[in-house]
C-alpha cells in the first residue's frame, strides 16, 4: 500500500522487547554538539528528478535545527559499511513524511538498517533515539510489527486536538510541556494532519508486538470515522512517532493548507524539537575527525526554491 499523506503538501512529489535503553553513567557530561540524521526519500515525480533522485524539505532541517541541533542528509543507497560507519557518527535520526511504499522502497530498506542498528546499540546500552514524523510514524509501526497495518485514515490538510490518553501525562514525550499548554493541546487544533493512511487503535492495541512495543499517547478520529493513534512513544527505547507533523507550526506558510501558527502551535513545535534534540543529547556517538563532520553537515548543500510548485517553502535534493 502506497503512503499518500503527504499528497497536499508536496504534489509533484508527493520484535521482541529487549532491555531498556539506559541512562549515562552518573556524572558524565551529555553531548552538547548532537548531529541528528535526516533520512532522504525517494523523488517520486520524474519531473523533479532533474534536481537529484532524494530530497529533504527544509521545514525538517530548521526544525531540528531550531531544537540546537546540526543536521546531516543520509542518502540511500550506499553500503551497509557506510551506513554503520553514519550511525556511529550520528546522535538520534529522523524518518520525515512522504509518500513512498512503507516495505519495497529504498526508503523503507535503508530504515530499516538504522532501526535495527538503533535496537542493538539501546540494548547494549548505547543511546541512540528515532523520530518518525506522519510517513516516518508509519515506518515504525512496519518495523516494530514486521508487517504493514495501514488503513484509511482520511485526515488530510486538518488542524486538530489531540485525544491525550492516561498515560500522556506521564510521558517523556511531554514531560516538559507545561500545563497550560498541555491542556491547550487537547482543546486546541495544534496538530497538522495530511496522510490519507493510519494505523487504528484497535489494530494497534490488537497486535501483541505493537502494543507491547509503544505506548499509545493520543489519538484521533479521520474522517471515515476511525480512531487512529496519532502519537506513541517506546516503552522501553527511545523511539518516538506523531502521525501528524509538529515542522509545519513553524516552518511550512502555504495559504492553501491548514499550517497551525497560532502561539501555542509555535509553543509545542519548539518543545517538542528540543526534546528530541535533548535526547539527542544522551548520544555519544561522534564523527572521527573534525573535517569529516563538517563535510557531512547540511550546510554543504543549497536548497531549492519550491514554493512556486509545492507546498514547501525549500527542498534540498541530492
Amino acid at each position: 500500500m502506497l503512503h499518500r499523506i503527504e499528497a497536499l503538501i508536496l504534489p509533484v512529489i508527493a520484535l521482541s522487547c529487549a532491555s531498556a535503553a539506559r541512562l549515562p553513567p552518573r556524572g558524565e557530561a551529555l553531548n552538547d554538539r548532537p548531529v541528528i540524521g535526516i533520512l532522504t526519500q525517494e523523488v517520486t515525480d520524474p519531473n523533479l528528478q532533474q534536481y537529484g533522485r532524494t530530497y529533504i524539505p527544509s521545514s525538517y532541517v530548521k526544525y531540528i535545527e531550531s531544537g540546537g541541533a546540526r543536521v546531516i542528509p543520509i542518502r540511500l543507497n550506499q553500503t551497509r559499511e557506510q551506513h554503520e560507519k553514519i550511525f556511529r557518527s550520528i546522535n538520534g535520526l529522523i524518518f520525515i513524511g512522504g509518500a513512498v511504499d512503507l516495505e519495497t522502497s529504498d526508503f523503507a530498506h535503508t530504515a530499516g538498517i538504522y532501526f535495527r542498528l538503533a535496537l542493538k546499540a539501546n540494548d547494549e546500552g548505547d543511546y541512540f533515539p528515532i523520530w518518525g514524523t506522519c510517513l516516518g510514524f508509519q515506518l515504525l509501526t512496519v518495523q516494530v510489527a514486521g508487517k504493514n497495518l495501514l488503513s484509511n485514515t482520511m485526515a488530510n490538510n486538518i488542524a486538530m486536538p489531540l485525544n491525550l490518553t492516561s498515560e500522556a501525562q506521564s510521558s517523556r514525550m511531554f514531560a516538559s510541556f507545561p500545563p497550560e499548554l498541555f491542556k491547550a493541546l487537547a482543546e486546541e487544533p495544534l496538530t497538522g494532519n495530511f496522510h490519507h493512511y493510519g494505523v487504528t487503535e484497535q489494530v494497534f492495541i490488537g497486535n501483541e508486538k505493537l502494543s507491547s512495543f509503544f505506548t499509545v499517547l493520543s489519538t484521533n478520529e479521520a474522517k471515515n470515522g476511525a480512531v487512529f493513534v496519532s502519537t506513541m512513544e517506546g516503552k522501553k527505547y527511545p523511539f518516538y512517532g506523531v502521525q501528524w507533523h509538529p515542522e509545519v507550526n513553524r516552518f511550512q506558510w502555504h495559504p492553501q493548507y491548514t499550517f497551525p501558527h497560532s502561539k501555542n502551535a509555535v509553543h509545542v513545535s519548539s518543545l517538542l524539537a528540543q526534546f528530541l534534540v535533548n535526547e539527542g543529547r544522551r548520544s555519544s556517538h561522534h564523527f572521527s575527525q573534525p573535517e569529516e563532520e563538517s563535510q557531512a553537515l547540511i550546510y554543504n548543500f543549497t536548497p531549492v526554491y519550491a514554493a512556486n510548485f509545492s507546498g514547501y517553502e525549500q527542498i534540498y535534493f541530492f
